[in-house]
């Protein structure tokens, strides 16, 4: 790994963020594990509007996280429950 903390660290070998850097969360999807960046800012964003029901949750989680990340078309409906899922996991 290079770099410091002023210059922000890198991988020496191919230049991207070495692995013990990343801190973008993995969520099953499909069952795939897919990055969704900001998740936990997410997830709390939604968790203020105290929202009171699961179509209401869903319909905030995928704004916010189409704001951050790429989410296929194809794909919505099962983001959706996947991130609906794992919402609740952590907010239990």
């Amino acid at each position: 790994m290079g770099g410091d903390d002023k210059d922000g660290y890198y991988c020496s070998i191919c230049g991207g963020i070495p692995p013990d850097k990343i801190t973008t969360k993995r969520v099953l999807i499909d069952g795939k594990e897919t990055g969704i960046d900001h998740l936990d800012w997410i997830f709390d964003e939604v968790n203020k509007l105290k929202l009171p029901d699961d179509a209401s949750i869903i319909e905030e989680l995928m704004k916010r996280i189409k704001e951050f990340n790429y989410v296929p078309t194809k794909k919505t409906d099962s983001y959706a429950a996947a991130l609906l899922a794992e919402y609740k996991k952590q907010r239990s």
